[in-house]
Order: structure tokens, then sequence, then C-alpha cells
């Protein structure tokens, strides 16, 4: 006998989802059965990604998103919905960061960073949670069946980390906006709750990992390694499932120990 979380009705919309965590965040949840709509600003790299999950036997639409424009996230959620129906998981994903001492931070660094995983993160689950919170009223079509939210913070917004001070506050911003949200929005049948990735090898850094700066980081971890995307597939599919409806405002590290 085997334990099984079948996620098969439910609608997943995924911001960030052209590359990296984003991307593996849609696999795994459409390999769970989920609905997912892939939501981010290179629209071609979301449909080479929706060809690939619709081969293997996956639901997958796509829709532009830049997470900085309040227009775009309403006009994406609404798309969204329109395409798939009422959307049951939100994985809050979009992330930017930059390499700086605190000292040597712009205006515009400062607000790139900020716009995107804080403020960004915000709007996008506010859009989301309003309709579901609609839908727990009766004020909206759609069956209601219990939102989930999952915000991807850092262990970097747990722990303070040299070179990327402003990234680590806002990170550390959506730590608190989570704890925030399922105080909130928990009456109405929505989990909220946030991941906090450690070092994951992803193609943006994966070249990194090679160079004897990245060589000597890795030898400063536990266990003297780093992740890969599909280290978080079990804490997704379990925060996204409907058996996870007792887990509200808990802030997950998923970083091998990296912050004991």
């Amino acid at each position: 006998m085997a334990y099984e979380i079948d996620l098969s009705g439910r609608v997943a919309f995924i911001t960030g989802a052209s590359s990296g965590l984003g991307a593996q965040f849609a696999r795994t949840l459409a390999a769970a059965g989920a609905g997912v709509v892939m939501a981010a600003r290179r629209v071609e790299r979301l449909k080479t990604l929706r060809a690939e999950i619709e081969s293997l036997g996956g639901d997958a639409h796509v829709v532009g998103l830049d997470v900085t424009d309040p227009a775009s996230i309403r006009a994406a959620v609404a798309h969204a919905e329109t395409e798939m129906g009422a959307i049951d998981i939100l994985v809050n994903n979009s992330g930017v960061s930059t390499t700086h001492k605190l000292t040597d931070v712009t205006p515009e660094d400062y607000d790139f960073i900020m716009n995107t995983n804080t403020r960004g993160a915000f709007f996008v689950a506010q859009a989301v949670a309003k309709r579901m919170i609609a839908r727990s009223k009766g004020e909206a079509p759609g069956t209601y069946t219990g939102g989930r939210i999952v915000n991807i913070a850092s262990m970097a917004g747990l722990r303070v980390l040299p070179q990327i001070g402003v990234y680590c506050m806002s990170k550390a911003a959506v730590v608190h906006m989570t704890r925030a949200m399922a105080l909130e929005w928990g009456r109405f049948g929505i989990n909220v709750n946030a991941i906090c990735p450690g070092y994951i090898d992803t193609e943006i850094n994966h070249l990194h990992w090679k160079t004897e700066a990245g060589k000597k980081l890795m030898n400063m971890l536990p266990r003297k390694r780093v992740g890969t995307p599909a280290d978080l597939d079990a804490l997704l599919v379990t925060l996204c499932a409907k058996q996870s409806h007792f887990v509200n405002g808990a802030v997950i590290a998923a970083d091998d120990g990296f912050g004991v």
C-alpha cells in the first residue's frame, strides 16, 4: 500500500516559470496531476516547456507576466482563470538578485530587487487571494476547495549572507509576508506557506560551482554539496495537497542544513 498525493482537478499558477526552480515546479505539479498555468516574461521559453509537459501527458498553459506591473498581474490571473478555471494553487516564485556591497547599492539596484521579490510577490498573491476569498464567500463562480499559496523565499531570508544584503532583506520580507497572509486569509480556507531553498544548482549559477569561488563555497556547506531543483519536489507537492490543510504559516528551510 502506497501513500499518494493526487492533484488532479487542481489548477496551479506558477510565476517565474520560464527557467530554474519555476520550470521544475511546473513539471512537478503537472506530473502530480494539476493543470498548470506558467507565467513569466519570456513567453517563448514557456511555450517550449509547455510542449515538454504536454508530451508527457500533462495539461499546461502559458501566459505572459511582469510581476512589477500591477496591470500585467491582473491580466495574467484573469487570463489563467479564463483558460483553466479557478486557481487553486499559487506558487509565487519570481525573483531576481544582484551582487553588491551595501555601500555600493544604488536606488536602481534596490528597486530592481524589491519590486520583483517583495512588491511583485505581494501583489500576485493578493490578486489570486481576492479570487479565492470571493469563491469561499460564494461571491464568484467555481467550486471552492481551499487554496494553497506557496511563497518561494530563501534561506537568505533567514540568514544574512555577504554581498547580497538587499536580496536577503527582500526575502526576509517574503517570510513575514507569508505569516501575515496566513493569519489574515486562513479563515477562508487559504493556506499560505513559504519554502526557503538553500543553494540550488540551476542554469543561472551552474558554471559558478565549477569555479574556485564556487568550490570554496560548496566546501563550506554542511555536506559539501548543492541541491537540484528536483530536491524541492516532495515539499512543494505536500504544501499544495489538500491533505496539508493543517499546515498554515509555516516557513520551511530546504537548505541541506546550511541554516543550522
